[in-house]
């Protein structure tokens, strides 16, 4: 890391500025560079495995009608709906088309793949957004309150609490709070985002996440809070906290004037590298809780082998990972002023 001159005056947060609008403008080349490569050789990557898979798309798009049609029926259905053609060519095709604003047919929800995504992703953002919102300040509260007494009683205990939580896997947090919570304590419901038989409401949906969304939220929280606890350790010991402390300082305007700054790049660092285990655990959580988003329909397309689904969705997962990668850094840089643009 490099460093770059600033300063309280005008005149020094506009020179600042200007060269941060530089790093920020070769961060985002950067990042688009390695993007667009990546992102292409997965899409090979997901259609090359599924004609690799053992699965036929043909029984699945049948089901048990497919033991009862004969070989020449089989073979004109799927020149039909095009699975007779080599991978590579099917990936060409859907390429091409989604060039031209098509993302390709679902044939597991008979739908276009772009109404599959419409309908679903809005659910995913909800539940994985309330998470994150509940996840972060837990953190920073829990990680500030270990970290500024390292050792301590109230350490040691958010700490061991933090590195349980995380030794145990999503799925079976999930598990578990729905056994206790909504089967067993009858605090929450069950599954879905509402009611069976019933419409979405605002109220119906809000008691519906409540349970989801807070577990979520916990499978994500104790790296959030290890990693806060320990960048407010190292603050506490630096020398601009020890001179603050000097100067007379109360504890309360160096907690906030000099601690928390001082933590806040590390963990927005870290938020972007894991953003892959918030998807991952999304995924899990949504299965688990039958939550509407699009979990249910990546499993859906990789059981059927709905390859303009399955490419759709595991492109575009991992386009918002490397997004989230691109605003964690980009926030880092707009944090700390001593970073250049080579994060």
């Amino acid at each position: 890391m490099s460093a770059v001159p600033g300063g309280r005056t005008h005149a020094g947060r506009r020179t600042l500025w200007r060269d941060r609008r530089g790093d920020l403008l070769r961060l985002l080349l950067r990042r688009a560079a390695v993007a667009v490569p990546v992102l292409a050789g997965l899409s090979v990557l997901v259609f090359l495995l599924a004609d690799r898979s053992p699965f036929d798309p043909l029984a699945a798009h049948l089901g048990a009608g497919y033991q009862q049609s004969s070989a020449g029926q089989r073979e004109e259905l799927s020149s039909a709906l095009g699975l007779d053609a080599p991978w590579w060519q099917a990936w060409g095709a859907w390429v091409v088309d989604l060039f031209r604003g098509d993302a390709g047919w679902s044939r597991v929800y008979a739908m276009p793949v772009a109404e599959v995504f419409a309908g679903r992703l809005p659910w995913t953002l909800l539940l994985s957004g309330t998470a994150m919102a509940v996840a972060v300040p837990a953190a920073l509260a829990c990680g500030t309150a270990a970290g500024l007494a390292p050792g301590g009683r109230t350490d040691r205990a958010i700490t061991r609490m933090g590195v349980f939580v995380q030794a145990v896997p999503p799925f079976v947090v999930a598990l578990g709070a729905v056994t206790v919570f909504a089967v067993l304590l009858r605090w929450a419901p069950v599954a879905g985002a509402a009611e069976p038989g019933e419409g979405y409401t605002a109220a119906g949906v809000l008691s519906h996440l409540v349970l989801p969304a807070t577990t979520l939220a916990l499978t994500q929280l104790p790296w959030m809070l290890l990693a806060v606890r320990t960048a407010v350790a190292r603050a506490v010991a630096s020398e601009p906290v020890r001179a603050a402390r000097a100067r007379g300082l109360s504890r309360r305007r160096t907690v906030t004037g000099h601690v928390l700054p001082m933590s806040l790049a590390p963990l927005v660092t870290i938020v972007g590298a894991r953003l892959p285990e918030l998807v991952v655990g999304a995924v899990l959580v949504e299965e688990v809780f039958a939550w509407p988003g699009i979990a249910s329909a990546l499993v859906a397309s990789a059981q059927a082998l709905d390859f303009p689904l399955l490419a759709a969705l595991t492109v575009a997962t991992a386009a918002v990972v490397l997004a989230g990668s691109l605003a964690a850094d980009t926030a880092y840089l707009l944090l700390d002023p001593r970073v250049s643009s080579d994060v």
